[in-house]
């Protein structure tokens, strides 16, 4: 029996609390209690039963991250993704507003490629994430359409003279009840853009007869914008359909180009590896120290736009043209250098220079001794700063690390990014002796606390025995500066990952996201120890596509949305992330993982065997790489190999759970992979619990196993 009330069941859904109302039915919050994940369950009105049939068609043929994903189909009900969020509301940035506009196109011309016209858009429609992705909803209004010329869609004619959609938002000819097409929905995406822009809408009136006039008549008041963006957003609000963009994608283009164009008002700047020209070539620690340090103090600059350390970094003995590097990374200008360091001295050049012109803005030569290297980066950095006109709003040093620990700190910092198990353990090395020399240097307790994680993320040391390390190396960090956002994540994936409190792993990267610049390793920990393990992954995928905006070419964050892309579903997508990354690094043996756990999933084995086959090449030492070679091999019938991998696996000394399970899942056995999952998660497997969403783990979340699994990390 059918119970519509809080605590009541519909199917398999136990009703948690009604989300909302309207003149479709209503919408219930309710957990799943086969998958026990939470649920969007939508009622419908009897009288609507046609229209509620349209659509689950309509929402049935879509998978987008920006688009409501449906689950499953009642008698008189839809079960949707559950969006965490808040509804869309302007005014918003220029870049915020650019942003999301995008999204909202991208999933509109998924739509109108599969036929649908969603004639209800709206600012009610669409939720914006906790990681700020947009997620269009309700497809109730939807029309299924004809294909028509290229880039043009046709409807088949509706009843005569009815109007639907809503007043302020419909296009001229869907107020009039004549026939319409995609343009319609471009025309109500432009008054959606028009109030993200304004805060306002586009056509008011104290009526529904005093707006439809102002949508048949009336131009919008002018937009407090950029003349380019203004004409945009007219063209989508042209009253005659002609006048219009053709298509989504035109729209996406013109989006394109406005976003691809910095304003003059935010210069940007990406900042090349300093070049060590002194005679110990082992100082490159050093020259790559200084460019960090500047890169950092670049980044508290209010209104420049600073690429990231890996991008700049990929650059590094390269002879590329100063204009071709500055168009890669989508800025204006570079700062290049070098260090030379002799003794206690060190000599440093930098010049800054116009990326359009290649002419040079400012130059300069310090000759200091080694004690003065701060002195140096904060001078290099308040000289761009008063070159291009923006405002230094650096925070003042709280503390100043003796020299020779700096030195160690940097020389850790080096390793630490190499990720193998030799450099992690050099890592430590370093930054235990910079601490030795200096206690109260919060930055390298961050990073040791990040070594302790990495040993337990890639399963070379049990987390319980290395977690709690990281714990209280990054509380030192906080106790010592509050500021370090890397801190806080580490301390919320933590909450998450190893303590399974969700809540406070979401209260702890509230606080961590809130920092501005928002850093890219926030959004990865954010991503991997939060939103994927809740089934989140286009999220995921939306906040490593803003790291991405800083560091486009950080094969980390690339490879991590990609990996996100196939969890949410979208596998072509991520197969296109990781093939990117190997065009920037070959040998990244993350990308090669990617790829075979991608076609594995899809039961394309011929194609997962060589990835899988790269990736142990690279890195033997991780349990996942095993795991997914040996059940490849198996599953291509060489059994001796797989056998010894298998054997190799079950000895690794870290945790070999997530390859076991990997092993398993691809092999087909779901009760072996469920035993595993249940290990992993007793032994506070990291990336087990990270990865539990993952397609290739479907089998096991439809098993009479997953409810208790997930009740034992708290997924609920």
């Amino acid at each position: 029996m059918m119970d519509w009330e809080a605590g009541g069941r519909i199917g398999p859904y136990a009703l948690i609390s009604c989300i909302g109302t309207g003149g479709m039915g209503a919408v219930w919050k309710a957990r799943d209690t086969r998958l026990d994940r939470i649920v969007a369950v939508k009622k419908t009105t009897g009288q609507h039963s046609e229209r509620f049939d349209q659509e689950a068609r309509s929402v049935a043929a879509l998978n987008h991250p920006h688009i409501c994903q449906l689950y499953d189909v009642g008698p008189d009900y839809l079960v949707l993704e559950y969006v965490d969020g808040a509804v869309l509301q302007g005014p918003l940035p220029v870049e915020d507003a650019l942003r999301l506009a995008t999204q909202i196109a991208d999933a509109l011309e998924a739509a109108h490629r599969r036929g649908i016209v969603h004639r209800d858009l709206k600012p009610s429609n669409i939720m914006v994430t906790e990681s700020g992705s947009a997620k269009l909803l309700d497809f109730g209004l939807a029309m299924l359409v004809e294909r028509g010329d290229p880039g043009v869609t046709r409807t088949a004619q509706t009843a005569p003279h009815v109007i639907i959609g809503t007043p302020a938002y419909m296009a001229p000819e869907q107020a009039e009840g004549r026939t319409i097409d995609e343009r319609s929905d471009i025309f109500s995406f432009g008054a959606v853009l028009y109030e993200m822009l304004s805060g306002s809408r586009a056509f008011a009136g104290d009526s529904t007869v005093q707006v439809l006039t102002a949508v048949l008549r009336d131009d919008p008041p002018p937009l407090d914008a950029a003349p380019d963006l203004d004409r945009v957003v007219r063209r989508c609000l042209a009253k005659r359909p002609d006048d219009r963009f053709r298509s989504m994608s035109e729209v996406k283009a013109a989006l394109a180009r406005l976003s691809a164009r910095p304003p003059e008002s935010q210069p940007s700047i990406a900042v090349l590896p300093f070049v060590n020209i002194g005679a110990d070539q082992d100082n490159q620690y050093f020259s790559d120290g200084l460019t960090e340090e500047v890169l950092t103090a670049l980044s508290h600059i209010d209104g420049l736009k600073v690429t990231a350390r890996a991008s700049s970094f990929a650059f590094r003995g390269k002879e590329a043209d100063i204009r071709k590097i500055a168009a890669s990374l989508g800025v204006r200008h570079i700062l290049e250098g070098s260090v030379r360091r002799s003794g206690a001295r060190i000599r440093v050049t930098a010049q800054l220079i116009n990326a359009d012109d290649g002419c040079q803005l400012w130059s300069e030569r310090f000759d200091r001794e080694l004690a003065d290297v701060f002195a140096v980066q904060d001078e290099i950095a308040a000289a761009i700063a008063d070159a291009l006109q923006v405002k230094l709003s650096r925070k003042a040093r709280t503390h100043v690390p003796d020299l020779a620990a700096h030195e160690a700190f940097l020389k850790g910092r080096h390793h630490l990014l190499k990720i193998t198990p030799d450099s992690l353990a050099r890592g430590r090395e370093y930054f235990e002796q910079a601490l030795a020399l200096d206690p109260d240097f919060a930055a390298a307790h961050s990073h040791l606390a990040w070594y302790y994680f990495l040993l337990a993320f890639h399963g070379l040391r049990p987390s319980w025995e290395v977690i709690p390390l990281a714990r209280a190396a990054a509380r030192r960090a906080l106790d010592l500066d509050a500021s370090l956002p890397q801190a806080r994540s580490l301390l919320a994936a933590i909450a998450g990952l190893f303590d399974y409190d969700w809540a406070e792993a979401k209260r702890l990267f509230a606080i961590a996201l809130a920092e501005t610049p928002i850093a890219g390793d926030v959004r990865w920990a954010y991503g991997n120890s939060y939103l994927l393990p809740f089934g989140r992954a286009a999220e995921a995928a939306e906040a490593m596509q803003r790291a991405l905006e800083q560091d486009p070419l950080n094969v980390v964050y690339r490879n991590a949305r990609g990996i996100f892309l196939y969890v949410a579903g979208m596998r072509e997508q991520g197969v296109s992330e990781a093939e990117q990354c190997l065009e920037i690094d070959s040998h990244y043996w993350g990308a090669h993982f990617a790829l075979g756990m991608n076609y594995a999933s899809r039961d394309r084995i011929g194609q997962a065997r060589p990835a899988a086959e790269r990736a142990y090449l690279l890195a033997p030492w991780t349990s996942c790489t095993v795991g997914l070679l040996a059940a490849t091999l198996r599953r291509s019938g060489d059994h001796r190999r797989a056998d010894q991998l298998k054997d190799q696996l079950q000895t690794m000394r870290g945790q070999p759970h997530w390859g076991l399970v990997l092993y398993h899942l691809v092999c087909g056995d779901v009760d072996q992979a469920a035993q595993w999952i249940e290990k992993a998660i007793e032994q506070r497997d990291l990336m087990t619990i990270i990865q539990i969403r993952a397609p290739l783990a479907e089998p096991v979340r439809a098993s009479a196993h997953w409810p208790a699994l997930a009740a034992r990390a708290n997924l609920h």
